[in-house]
């Protein structure tokens, strides 16, 4: 026996295995349960789960409910786009203020607009969230105002 042969052996195993392996089919490998699947490379894989594993979802990570209070800022800034203050072409009048260089600032004074009338004028938490929408817009904004050649879009 030659070294090539015992190698050929090692790699292929013995002519009686090969035999086997023809009458079966090929070399095609299937494991015994259906977490792996053979891979197109002739690699064996654990099968892939076509959903994204959604984070988990602790208890009481939010000791004063942002993540509700998010999720409500969330639906009436969406809401807005649906108000009278979107035409139909979808330009905003805030794009018009844009424009002329005042996004930001327009920004600011509403927050100020919103946070000194609080409770005074409506409802304390429509004016809450106007002050957060805006702020949300300046923080926007802000980035925009800051873009340099040099630094890029900054946010804070």
């Amino acid at each position: 026996m030659s070294s090539w042969s015992f190698l050929y052996d090692e790699m292929y195993g013995p002519d009686d295995e090969l035999e086997w392996v023809k009458q079966n089919g090929g070399f095609e490998y299937t494991p015994e349960n259906n977490d792996y699947e053979l891979t197109a490379d002739g690699f064996t894989w654990p099968k892939q789960n076509d959903e994204v594993e959604k984070p988990k979802q602790y208890k009481n990570v939010y000791k004063y409910d942002e993540d509700k209070i998010l999720e409500e800022v969330k639906e009436y800034i969406s809401g807005t786009y649906r108000a009278h203050y979107n035409a139909s072409n979808g330009i905003q009048t805030l794009d018009l203020i844009e424009s002329c260089g005042d996004g930001a600032a327009f920004c600011r004074g509403n927050i100020l607009k919103y946070a000194s009338r609080y409770n005074k004028k409506g409802s304390a938490r429509m004016d809450i969230k106007k002050i957060i929408h805006y702020a949300v817009l300046l923080y926007h904004f802000y980035g925009l105002d800051q873009e340099t050649i040099e630094r890029g879009y900054e946010t804070f």
